[in-house]
This record gives C-alpha cells, structure tokens and sequence, in this order.
C-alpha cells in the first residue's frame, strides 16, 4: 500500500505570501475611501475647498475606483457611509473646517502642504 507522504515545506510560497500582506498593508492602512455626509454632526473631518493650491493643507486628486486610493491626497468617494474610512463635510467658509483642501487636476500633484494636518486622515 503507498502511503501519502507529507507535503514539504515550500519557504519560496511562504515568503511570497508575506510579501504580498506586507505590501497590501499600506493600501489599507492608509486608503482614503471618503463619504460626504449632509450635516457638520455626522462627520469625522469637516473640510473646506480652497480656491488656490498655496491655501490647501492638502491637494486633492478624485479617483474613479476604489483601488487607486492608495496614497495620501488620492481620494475616492463611496456612495454609503460604511465602505468610507473617513466621513467629510463640506463647510461654508473656511474658518468652519479641520482640513483645507484644493482638488488638482492630476494625481501626481496631490500631497501635504501642512504636514501637521496629517493626522487627521490616520
């Protein structure tokens, strides 16, 4: 009778795995999945649109799937508040907000211009 051996050991689909989570972990972590909410009460970040990238703490470039929100500044909008990591809402007047933001034309200008702010995103 042939009896089953044990399967071996394979370090090569070990490491190959590990370097996949590693390298996933910062999509998650810092993916910028944003829901704009109709009232102040019901956000995590009240945010106000600059008219010039100088006054921004953070230019801003929307993506068109979910994906692609991969860095800081590449935001992409959910249509229901439990897919987003962070709730916005969009203030009036700029005093109003936590965070100034000025939406770019193209993704490789997005990035902080007040890194101070940063943690608001974490």
């Amino acid at each position: 009778m042939i009896s089953k051996l044990p399967q071996k050991f394979n370090p090569m689909k070990k490491t190959i795995c590990i370097l996949f989570m590693l390298l996933s972990l910062p999509c998650l972590m810092f993916s910028q999945k944003v829901f704009k909410v109709k009232y102040d009460y019901q956000a995590d970040i009240k945010v106000f649109s600059v008219k010039y990238d100088y006054q921004a703490d953070l230019k801003v470039y929307v993506v068109k799937n979910d994906y692609q929100a991969n860095k800081d500044g590449l935001w992409y909008f959910t249509d229901y508040d439990y897919q987003a990591q962070k709730k916005i809402y969009f203030t009036d007047y700029d005093y109003q907000a936590d965070l100034k933001i000025f939406f770019v034309d193209y993704e490789y200008q997005v990035g902080w211009r007040n890194n101070e702010k940063q943690h608001l995103l974490k």
